[in-house]
């Protein structure tokens, strides 16, 4: 029998299930230690609540939402919630006005939670300021935007930045199992595969509400079979509309699905690796666990036939850490691209390992003595330095001069290929190794 939430036009379940309380929360416990400015705000019977502003900063789904909520609630403060999307300035001044009015007659403290404040234009985060500074209200705003770049500076430097991470797996498990028991949420109307619930959170990529919402859908699907109401990975893929992906970030299909990655960019085919991508990246993988990888492959299977591989590479790292997902899917695409087209060399690879080799196995000498530090005291005295040829008195910027030591001379690391850019420093460094004296 389907239970009353479940009834169409009943509140979503995401909503439903909001924590009442700070204890309710899943994630987040780098904000939620005793005595942190979360907490504190929390506490009705703190001594001293004070009226610090915080703005929360984090992905979707993390739960800015349910922090502000809950501070309010466990608070017994006054709580008024204004949307950046559709509020302007007239709203903003009006929740300022009845806050004083509600602190002067009632003695209560308003909490404005003011979500997306990255879409406040300057003029209208300037009106949030009075408020603020004077304690009128404590403001919580949300956003996805470093506020670095989206909050204006005086409202920055009159909060607390309080930075969310994204859920982990076992906080959206929790979540899940509490919506189906709960009362406010299924009510035990269903159960739930293994392989349903990990689909669910597999698919919620660390976002709480993504996480209900797919929970809802596919609780309609299996209640629509009359029965015993079990959730199936079926169930999931159908509520969903969205084909489910064996992938286990901790087992087999990981490893497999990066390794067929790399190698498919070593070997130069640009759409098997970006079927490959698309596959971790609808997996819900770890986007900065594919950006390492793909600086990684720049310097190990690229190097030096394209110097600027690397430097692509890191730039798609750091877009993907400064914009975040989804739209961090789009410099990975164009790295991983660049880096399956390009030539390919692993000479600088192979020329660090065969050092370190040599190293470990002994084959090391004392540093010439011309090429030894002569600044320090006594250098000089002991021959530090003496004979050194310095480079640019010559035309060419080379002399002949030997710099590996004695028991090595001779010895070659670096073998450029005739590939990418490696071909000219192919004929630099043999025309560079025939003025050393070394060949």
């Amino acid at each position: 029998m389907t239970s009353a939430p479940l009834l169409s036009g009943q509140t979503p379940l995401a909503v439903r299930m909001r924590p009442v309380s700070l204890d309710e929360v899943a994630g987040q416990a780098h904000l939620l230690r005793t005595g942190s400015p979360i907490v504190a705000l929390a506490d009705p019977d703190a001594k001293a609540p004070g009226a610090v502003s915080i703005i929360l900063w984090g992905p979707p789904g993390t739960g800015k939402t349910t922090l502000a909520q809950a501070i309010a609630r466990s608070s017994g403060r006054r709580f008024v919630e204004l949307s950046a999307i559709t509020a302007g300035v007239k709203d903003v001044r009006e929740v300022m006005q009845e806050a004083i009015t509600q602190r002067d007659l009632y003695g209560q403290t308003t909490i404005l939670f003011l979500d997306e404040i990255h879409r406040f234009t300057k003029a209208q985060q300037d009106a949030l300021l009075p408020g603020v500074e004077n304690g009128w209200v404590i403001l919580i705003a949300a956003t996805t935007e470093n506020p670095s770049f989206s909050v204006i500076s005086p409202l920055l430097s009159r909060s607390l930045l309080l930075t969310l991470q994204p859920l982990t797996d076992d906080d959206i498990g929790v979540l899940v199992d509490r919506a189906i028991a709960d009362a406010r949420g299924l009510s035990g109307a269903v159960t739930v595969a293994d392989d349903a619930r990990a689909a669910l959170i597999r698919l919620a990529s660390g976002d709480a509400r993504r996480a209900l919402t797919g929970l809802e859908a596919a609780a309609a699907v299996a209640l629509s079979r009359g029965g015993d109401a079990e959730i199936s990975a079926d169930d999931v893929a159908q509520a969903v509309d969205r084909a489910l992906l064996r992938y286990d970030r901790q087992g087999d299909e990981h490893y497999d699905v990066i390794s067929a990655f790399i190698k498919s960019i070593r070997g130069s085919d640009p759409d098997a690796a970006v079927h490959y991508l698309a596959r971790m990246i609808e997996a819900g993988e770890d986007p900065r666990f594919i950006a390492r990888r793909l600086v990684i492959s720049a310097a190990e299977d690229i190097g030096l036939a394209d110097p600027q591989a690397l430097s692509i590479a890191t730039a798609a790292a750091d877009a993907v850490a400064f914009i975040g997902m989804p739209e961090g899917r789009i410099p990975l695409a164009e790295a991983t691209i660049y880096l399956a087209t390009t030539a390919k060399s692993n000479a600088a690879y192979l020329a660090i390992d065969a050092a370190i080799a040599d190293v470990r196995g002994g084959g090391f000498g004392r540093v010439p003595i011309h090429l030894r530090d002569a600044h320090y005291a006594g250098a000089k005295r002991l021959g530090h330095g003496k004979g050194y040829r310095y480079p640019h008195d010559s035309d060419a910027g080379i002399l002949p001069q030997q710099y590996l030591p004695d028991e090595l001379v001779g010895r070659h690391y670096y073998e450029p290929k005739n590939l990418g850019a490696e071909r000219d420093v192919s004929a630099r460094l043999e025309r560079i190794r025939r003025i050393l004296g070394d060949r």
